[in-house]
């Protein structure tokens, strides 16, 4: 049986999972492992929380012009639907021979974008508070960085009512729309702005091109609101060539001017595939990379909401990563992970937003594939960080937090294929000079006998590990020890996130498959280090079918590479034989779910004539039997039957146990199936 790797991939379809970036191997079901990648890819975009509060950082501003024609807006509703899929998948080998399980996965992740920003009416709630602050304290002007999303203005006779909406979360099979926070707040009253009502796109490109700054405010904020909730609008805008103008007010002098020009550009770009090439062949990203030297909340909360918008598409990533990996990490990430100096996470509600726009746009790019993986892993401090900001929260009991979430997906998506992708030098120290070369011609193969084979320990003692540092950093935090203790604690101690725990165990499985024999180290040490067979048992009762494929993925893995398989057994089989469907025709759990409880099945019988006795015991026979024969004829299906039927064969090789199976009704014809 082979393993599996997880990683959570951002790759929307014609990529989310049909897609590219898929590997594959042949590895045998009872004996010999070659490594079988499969890329399954799930990257985040951007369900924006922004909650209609006050909070984060006190700003001295100007006085808006915009603000004066924000008069009398009501609200309408505008709810979006969430349209989450996931693509289960395959798992079993390309040919039909009983050989083939899938040694990795990446793990298919919805693809995230950022939001589209707040429409216009969020100046004047804005304006609304600076003017109560200057009646209630009779100091200068300040500002409350808000919360909010989803405004409505009533210009001009059109779009009356609170737009509701928020970042779109990717199907697997489309760049496609999906859930939306609802953001909603009041709308005060403001003197109106004489005219304002028939300003028009055409008008409203003119405004920016000029060079007073009043104007441009109030011709970007327009733009800002229209795009909100008009693709018309969209397309209008660069029809008129209005992108390359916006582009060039995001160096404007006036922090206003750039609040207006981001915030437009969020909106215009948001499920606009046209318009986000426009931006970038414009030279945005380069603007936007700029500017986010700025000390400005509202700012950066616009810049790595449109990062993250762009980094949903595959076909922009690389770019991406090569422009603004480096900056985004060394002036937003690690300032606010809690890394560096600070030691601890003090984030405002402002700064919470722009973190989570930052890891959901480094969750998507390392997504992309190898060469952007190995950029990320050694760019300075980004590994470091997400690693700390996981440790703070967990000590900080915020395990359950969104940002938690991107970070531990990005982690997973960088120990995707690890071992393959680390330096030669690297790998030649945790492959270690007293590696077995023939360990895969000592496994058992196919249906022959079990004990005929006997297994070598090819691992060293794990009482000291002078293949890493004592202290890991950077990119040796994938693969060291400790890591596996953090994943371990998310596992335990998060509650609610299933996205976290899967991405958690989606990692562990990436750094313990394969034939490494590092992944056989990290797994010991998962075991006798850590502990955690008790806790992935635990964990098996979620009613998620992807989490549950990732913790059995985990456990494959983990039962391949065991000492003691016996022990082992003796723990398991009872727990996942109750997860066994009783024939291939239920739908759950899902075809992939079996599979890995076949491979950890199968792992457990070619290693221990305990796993096949309790498995007859716990009446495990009819529902294995039940999978080969009776079943539909899809392909995920026909592979969970293969995996059924590879099972059976291996127990059959216990000459000893054939009265028992005798005695339950099964003869050789049960278990020996040439057609499969």
């Amino acid at each position: 049986m082979g393993t599996r790797h997880r990683i959570s991939l951002g790759t929307p379809i014609p990529a989310v999972v049909g897609h590219s970036y898929v590997s594959h191997d042949d590895a045998h079901l009872s004996g010999s492992y070659t490594n079988h990648m499969h890329n399954e890819s799930r990257t985040m975009d951007r369900t924006e929380h922004e909650a209609a509060l006050m909070g984060g950082n006190t700003m001295y501003r100007q006085s808006s012009p915009v603000a004066n024609w924000m008069q009398s807006y009501g609200c309408s509703p505008s709810p979006s639907v969430v349209h989450k899929q996931r693509h289960l998948s395959d798992s079993l080998a390309q040919d039909g021979s009983g050989r083939g399980w899938r040694e990795s996965e990446f793990a298919h992740q919805y693809s995230f974008k950022g939001p589209s920003h707040r429409t216009i009416s969020r100046i004047n709630n804005r304006q609304l508070q600076q003017q109560q602050q200057q009646r209630m304290s009779g100091s200068s002007m300040q500002w409350q960085q808000m919360s909010t999303g989803g405004g409505s203005m009533k210009g001009a006779g059109q779009y009356q009512g609170t737009i509701k909406r928020a970042g779109s979360v990717h199907s697997m099979k489309s760049v496609g729309r999906g859930v939306d926070v609802c953001d909603g707040f009041a709308d005060g009253m403001v003197d109106g702005l004489d005219g304002i009502q028939n300003l028009d796109m055409t008008t409203a490109i003119n405004y920016i091109s000029s060079t007073d700054v009043s104007m441009q405010m109030l011709g970007a904020a327009y733009i800002q609101h229209q795009c909100y909730h008009s693709n018309e609008a969209k397309v209008m805008v660069r029809s008129l060539k209005g992108i390359p103008v916006l582009v060039q007010l995001f160096s404007s002098e006036n922090q206003e001017v750039q609040r207006y020009a981001t915030g437009a550009t969020r909106n215009l770009i948001y499920e606009n595939m046209d318009n986000k090439t426009a931006l970038i062949e414009a030279g945005g990203i380069s603007k936007l990379i700029d500017a986010l030297k700025e000390l400005d909340d509202e700012l950066l909360k616009n810049i790595t909401g449109i990062l993250w918008n762009l980094s949903s598409k595959d076909s922009l990533k690389e770019r991406l990563a090569r422009e603004s990996l480096s900056e985004l990490t060394e002036r937003v990430l690690v300032p606010l992970s809690g890394g560096g100096d600070a030691g601890v996470i003090q984030q405002c509600m402002s700064e919470a937003d722009i973190f989570y726009n930052t890891t959901g746009c480094l969750r998507n790019l390392s997504s992309v594939n190898e060469r952007t993986r190995q950029q990320m892993r050694e760019t300075r401090g980004l590994v470091d960080s997400l690693v700390g900001y996981i440790q703070n929260s967990l000590d900080e009991g915020k395990v359950d937090d969104k940002g938690v979430e991107n970070c531990v997906c990005a982690l997973r998506n960088l120990s995707y294929q690890l071992y393959t992708e680390i330096p030669a030098s690297v790998q030649m120290r945790l492959e270690g000079a007293s590696r077995a070369q023939a360990t895969r011609h000592d496994e058992p193969i196919g249906c022959f006998t079990p004990q005929s084979k006997k297994s070598k320990d090819k691992n060293q003692d794990l009482s000291t590990f002078s293949e890493v540092a004592r202290v890991p950093k950077g990119a040796e935090w994938l693969w060291h020890p400790q890591i596996v203790r953090l994943y371990n604690r998310i596992l335990q101690v998060c509650e609610t996130n299933t996205c976290t725990r899967e991405a958690a165990a989606g990692a562990l499985q990436n750094i313990t498959a394969g034939e490494f024999r590092w992944a056989s180290v990290l797994s010991r040490v998962a075991l006798e280090q850590e502990r955690m067979l008790p806790v992935i048992l635990d964990q098996l009762r979620t009613p998620t079918d992807t989490e549950l494929r990732s913790l059995m993925g985990l456990l494959r893995n983990l039962s391949r590479h065991c000492k003691n398989k016996a022990d082992m057994a003796t723990k398991v089989v009872n727990i996942l034989v109750t997860k066994l469907p009783s024939d291939g025709y239920q739908k759950e759990p899902s075809s992939d779910v079996v599979v890995n409880i076949c491979g950890v099945l199968n792992n457990l019988v070619t290693g221990s004539s305990v796993a096949a006795r309790d498995i007859a015991f716990f009446d495990g026979l009819p529902k294995l039997v039940g999978i080969k024969t009776s079943h539909e004829n899809s392909p995920g299906k026909l592979k969970a039957a293969r995996a059924a039927s590879t099972v059976l064969c291996n127990m059959f090789q216990y000459s000893k146990l054939h009265r028992d199976y005798k005695q339950k009704g099964y003869a050789k014809r049960d278990f020996i199936d040439a057609t499969l």
